[in-house]
């Protein structure tokens, strides 16, 4: 799977731990020197998604309303992807962490 960047930007997403019975997903993105990481899990993830929004409305961060499309659509598609290993009632590795570049 690739997702599209910026020039200069790489990012790494959609990784999950299980701790303690609690699946935490980690979401990151690296985007020059500056480096935003987020972890969540499936109980807070509206609030993740709120967060976002407020990274790319305020003018001193870099964080822009591209990042925040491009992680949310990661968010919602991890979201997805679990529900649908529920149904299957196929086990989830318990920690995975996958590292995505694309550069122009």
């Amino acid at each position: 799977m690739t997702d599209f960047f910026e020039p200069g930007i790489s990012a790494v997403s959609g990784g999950e731990c299980e701790t303690m019975g609690q699946d935490i997903n980690v979401m990151a993105l690296v985007k020059g020197e500056e480096r935003y990481i987020f972890l969540y899990n499936e109980e807070h993830k509206a609030e993740t998604l709120r967060l976002l929004g407020r990274y790319a409305s305020n003018p001193e961060l870099s964080f822009s309303w591209y990042d925040a499309a491009v992680l949310s659509q990661k968010i919602r598609q991890e979201s997805q992807h679990k529900a649908r290993e529920r149904q299957q009632n196929t086990p989830a590795n318990r920690c995975s962490l996958s590292l995505m570049t694309e550069r122009f």
